[in-house]
């Protein structure tokens, strides 16, 4: 349940992040043109969990050394990248997020982290049982 809340909420905050004018959404063709863009969005807040989590931990690893130098501000460049895999990923799927340039990336990123700690934050209020 807490997965299924979790995408929900990512994936509203992806619909904000596509508010910006360098970061476009286009939903998989389909009859249902609302159906299908809910369906985008949900999809790519799934691939924005997978990239993040798979391919992020194990650059977050290799560039600890950068982020040290730089005091922690490589992790904007880092997660601008992993957002522009996200883009590419689901553009060879044939659906999803179109980001006009790495500076699009980084603040849609940005944006995107920021929107989602707060909805997760108001709406995720499972409690935690290991206390």
């Amino acid at each position: 349940m807490r997965f299924l809340l979790t995408t929900v909420l990512n994936a509203i905050a992806v619909w904000l992040v596509s508010l910006l004018p360098g970061i476009h959404v286009t939903p998989y063709k389909s009859d249902n043109e609302q159906l299908a863009l809910v369906l985008t969005y949900l999809l790519i807040a799934v691939l924005w969990g997978l990239v993040n989590s798979v391919i992020g931990s194990v650059v977050k690893v290799i560039s600890l050394p950068l982020y040290c130098l730089t005091l922690g501000l490589f992790a904007l460049v880092v997660n601008g990248l992993l957002f522009w895999i996200v883009g590419w990923i689901s553009g060879l799927l044939g659906f999803g997020l179109t980001i006009d340039g790495f500076g699009w990336a980084v603040g849609g990123a940005i944006l995107l982290s920021l929107l989602s700690a707060v909805l997760n934050g108001l709406f995720n209020h499972e409690k935690d049982d290991r206390r």
